[in-house]
């Protein structure tokens, strides 16, 4: 009878291994396949949240179909500790184990609420956006002049207290490191202090991530190394026969192109005309260089130049100097790097505008006085006007 007993007792517990076997592979199998999300959604995680709270949340925009596995999944990996606080991009049909993935392993949130610091040229916006999860573009909320005595809209204060929103600052290109520097002054929730005004053309215009606290400095490293590699990269595709001695020359060169015109197709061909009077030894003759000679990076002329300042002898006026200025006058982008290393094959050593918001090169002093006299006939036109 005992062995009867014994032999039904394992046979119980082999019967029972195999079903807990199963259901810990169906699980696992529940775990790690595909999920029902039909379209991404953005997945808020309050700061004091737990697992337990976020699959109840899951469950309920049919992200999961089970919490209890969800939960379990997340103790097995040795993650439910881990869940970090923010704004979280949730892609269609990702599974459980994707999910838990996303939450949990940290960095800037991926959705949600952004405010973006665009530096301009001549203004620093803020901008409150909203990632529309349907069309995974930002949808502007509110934005307003962050340099000026306009009062800060309190949707902005709330928002930015709040720990699921994300931070980014823009830099244009053109803009110098003295309006950069000032605008990162202007940021609050960034802190800390930057000693010094970085060299003028070291900091790479472009799009920055950061977090709450990131310190002023970090930001401007990131600037600094990205501008290093740009130039670096640029030399190295360097067009043959160039007037410029090492990188350093190309940048200057870059940063008045980026002055000169704010139309990419034009860039090279702009970069053509400087190559070309370098290489003849004629002066560069830019109004850019000479209105840096003014304000020195610090603001934008807000006026046009007076004859005084064009015969002004400052390092930067080239109607005086031969070649090129000391130092660049702004950052220049990427495009604008390429462009001093890689000009168009041209003969035109003159341009004017054109009243379209380009230019009309020439290759002769009579070609550029009839295009000069066009454009003087246009502004005369918009005066009267």
């Amino acid at each position: 009878m005992w062995r009867h007993i014994t032999s039904n007792a394992l046979n119980l517990l082999v019967v029972c291994a195999f079903l807990v076997g199963g259901i810990l592979l169906w699980g696992q199998r529940k775990y790690t396949t595909v999920g029902p999300l039909a379209e991404q959604i953005c997945l808020r995680v309050q700061d004091g949240s737990n697992m337990r709270k976020v699959s109840v949340n899951l469950v309920d925009r049919g992200a999961v179909t089970n919490g209890s596995i969800f939960r379990m999944g997340a103790n097995y990996s040795n993650k439910s500790n881990k869940l970090k606080a923010g704004s979280w991009l949730i892609p269609e049909s990702a599974s459980m184990q994707d999910i838990v993935d996303i939450i949990t392993r940290g960095g800037g949130s991926t959705c949600g609420t952004e405010i973006l610091y665009r530096v301009g040229v001549a203004r620093v916006e803020v901008q409150l956006r909203e990632l529309d999860t349907k069309t995974n573009r930002y949808v502007e909320q509110l934005a307003f002049a962050i340099d000026t005595e306009e009062e800060i809209p309190q949707l902005f204060e709330t928002t930015q207290k709040d720990t699921g929103t994300r931070f980014r600052v823009a830099v244009a290109e053109g803009v110098t490191s003295w309006q950069i520097i000032d605008a990162l002054k202007r940021i609050d929730v960034l802190q800390g202090e930057i000693a010094e005004v970085p060299p003028e053309g070291s900091l790479a215009p472009d799009s920055y991530e950061f977090n709450r606290g990131a310190t002023r400095s970090s930001i401007v490293e990131k600037m600094r190394e990205f501008q290093d590699v740009r130039l670096a990269a640029a030399w190295e595709a360097r067009a043959d026969g160039l007037p410029l001695a090492n990188p350093y020359e190309a940048l200057v060169l870059a940063s008045i192109i980026e002055k000169e015109t704010g139309i990419a197709e034009e860039r090279r061909i702009v970069a053509s005309v400087f190559i070309n009077r370098l290489k003849r030894g004629m002066k560069l003759q830019t109004d850019p260089t000479v209105i840096y000679g003014v304000t020195e990076g610090r603001g934008v002329l807000q006026r046009g130049l007076r004859q005084s300042e064009l015969r002004s002898e400052t390092p930067w006026n080239t109607y005086i100097i031969d070649g090129l200025p000391p130092t660049p006058i702004a950052n220049p982008g990427a495009e604008s790097l390429k462009a001093a290393v890689n000009p168009e094959d041209t003969n035109y050593i003159f341009f004017v505008a054109d009243g379209s918001g380009g230019h009309a090169f020439a290759e002769t002093l009579d070609e550029h006085n009839n295009n000069v006299a066009r454009w003087r006939k246009i502004e005369a036109e918009r005066s009267s006007d």
